[in-house]
This record gives structure tokens, C-alpha cells and sequence, in this order.
């Protein structure tokens, strides 16, 4: 009995090690994309300002609290983003609509993932009639322009945060599932299922243990650039009103508030557009650099 517990536990170890390695050789070929690097510090960056800014910022005293007397203020040392049409601060608006759209962004491109990938991964894993289904689905629903069938879906649930997640990750369920089914169909033929069919084993057990962790690699960079669009879709519906209601201060929100006094108090637009084009560029440079450092023919 020690025998054997011995063993699993050296197979385990070995297992650890393996597994290391491989992160290792990951992170060793990300570091040398100086960019990604750069990017990567700004995305945590971002991240931890959105993670804390209603312990930097009070909602209620800096982000709606008005002040007429501060009505379209240029920027100064005390308000670097300047004032907004109410004389609110625009700056701690900026910082606080972070959490938004970060929330709107991730969970968007998670919900996503999951649904795809279990469509995607059973239907190249099982195939015949299953995966004539899900494909002509997904045909389908690649048919309709991604921003329409959000605003479409947007339309039927109604305004919100949880709206927008759940419209957004919806409406983006085709190019994970096509992207986990070819995933799947290059690693099923493998004699490693192979012998894991012969050794007895569970579908549900070679699916979890064997096919999804050797098929997650394009998942992931698919999520990273999924999660930079759906910034931008959730911004782009806020801009026309079928996003995050008006007092939120999500970034398209701000950018639709202040359009109208975009002539004379240029700063409404454009702090709240860099912060979505810093930080979508920043997370599409990181997926560029995840993609090189996951993929072994770029390896050097």
C-alpha cells in the first residue's frame, strides 16, 4: 500500500514538474516580446484601478457629486480631466467607469468562452449528428453582424450591466466554438486518446483531463482579444443609449454625455476615448504576445 502511495506521489511530482516547465517556457518567451512586457504592466495597471477605485474614489462625493460653479471647467492641477457638463469631476468619473468596463469586458468574453468551448470541444469530440447541429447553429448565428445581434439582444433584455454581459457574450459564442471544435479535431486522433479509450476511460474523463487542456492554448488568445471587443461593443452601445444606463460612469456613457459639447470642451471626449484606446491596445498586444510565446513554431 506505501508502495503505490509512493508512486502517486512521484507521478503527481512529476506531473507538477512537467506543468511548471511548460509555464516557464511560456513566460521565458513572452518576456522577450518587449512590447507585451510593457503592455502586460499597463493591463495590471488598469486592472488594479479598476479592482480599487471605490477604495481611491468616493462614489457619491467625487463621481456624482454636481457643482454648477465647475459647469464644462478646462483641466487644472485640482481636476486633470477637468469638469463635465454637471461640473462633476471627470477624472474620478474616468477612473470609477474603469470597474465597468473592465466587469463588462471580462465576464462578457468568459461567458463566451465557457459556452463555446463546451460546444465546441463536444461537437469535435463526438461528432455526427451533434456536431451537424451545433456547426449549422453556428453558421447561423456567424451570419448576423456581431454588433447588430448585440444591440438585438441588448434590445430584448433591456439596459444594464448584466445585460450588456450577457448580450455581448452571446453574440460571440460562434468564434469560440468553431476555433475549440478545430482545437479538438487536431488532438482526438492522438494515441494518447487513443490509449485512454482502450485503458476504459470515461468520455467525460478524456474530454477534461486530455482534451481540453491540449486544446486551451488558442482559447486563451481568443479570450484576450475577446475581451479588448467587447470593451469596445459595450462602449460603442452606451454611446447610443442601449448600454449602461446615464448615471454609471461607463466609458462610452461618458463619451455619449459628451459629444454634444464636443466643440468647446474637447476633454468630455477625449480622456474617456484614450482610456478605452490605451487600454484595448494594451490587451490586444498582450493576446499578440500570448499567441507568440503559446505557439511552437514561433519559438526560438
Amino acid at each position: 500500500m506505501k508502495l503505490i502511495q509512493q508512486k502517486k506521489r512521484k507521478k503527481n511530482a512529476q506531473i507538477s514538474s512537467i506543468d511548471r516547465t511548460k509555464s516557464q517556457e511560456i513566460w521565458r518567451q513572452f518576456k522577450k516580446n518587449k512590447g507585451a512586457m510593457i503592455c502586460l504592466f499597463i493591463v495590471i495597471l488598469v486592472l488594479l484601478v479598476g479592482i480599487f477605485s471605490s477604495v481611491l474614489i468616493s462614489y457619491k462625493d467625487q463621481v456624482t457629486k454636481i457643482n454648477a460653479t465647475l459647469r464644462l471647467g478646462k483641466p487644472t492641477l485640482a481636476n486633470p480631466f477637468g469638469n463635465d457638463e454637471l461640473g462633476r469631476d471627470l477624472f474620478s468619473r474616468v477612473v470609477y467607469g474603469t470597474r465597468y468596463s473592465l466587469a463588462i469586458g471580462f465576464s462578457s468574453a468568459f461567458l463566451a468562452l465557457l459556452i463555446g468551448e463546451v460546444l465546441g470541444v463536444t461537437a469535435g469530440y463526438y461528432g455526427g449528428l451533434w456536431e451537424i447541429l451545433v456547426m449549422r447553429f453556428t453558421d447561423i448565428w456567424s451570419a448576423i453582424p456581431i454588433t447588430l445581434l448585440a444591440v438585438i439582444l441588448v434590445a430584448s433584455l433591456g439596459t444594464g450591466v448584466m445585460s450588456l454581459i450577457v448580450a455581448l457574450g452571446l453574440s460571440s459564442i460562434a468564434a469560440f466554438t468553431r476555433m475549440a471544435r478545430a482545437a479538438v479535431l487536431t488532438v482526438r486522433g492522438n494515441e494518447y486518446i487513443e490509449a485512454a479509450k482502450a485503458a476504459g476511460a470515461s468520455n467525460f474523463f478524456i474530454i477534461t483531463q486530455h482534451i481540453i487542456p491540449n486544446s486551451l492554448s488558442p482559447m486563451v488568445v481568443q479570450s484576450t482579444m475577446q475581451v479588448a471587443t467587447s470593451i469596445v461593443q459595450a462602449a460603442a452601445l452606451s454611446f447610443i443609449g442601449l448600454g449602461v444606463p446615464v448615471p454609471m460612469p461607463e466609458w462610452g456613457t461618458l463619451l455619449a454625455a459628451g459629444r454634444t459639447y464636443m466643440r468647446n470642451s474637447p476633454h468630455l471626449t477625449l480622456f474617456p476615448g484614450l482610456a478605452i484606446l490605451i487600454t484595448v491596445l494594451a490587451i490586444n498586444v498582450v493576446g499578440d504576445g500570448l499567441r507568440d510565446a503559446l505557439d511552437p513554431k514561433l519559438k526560438r
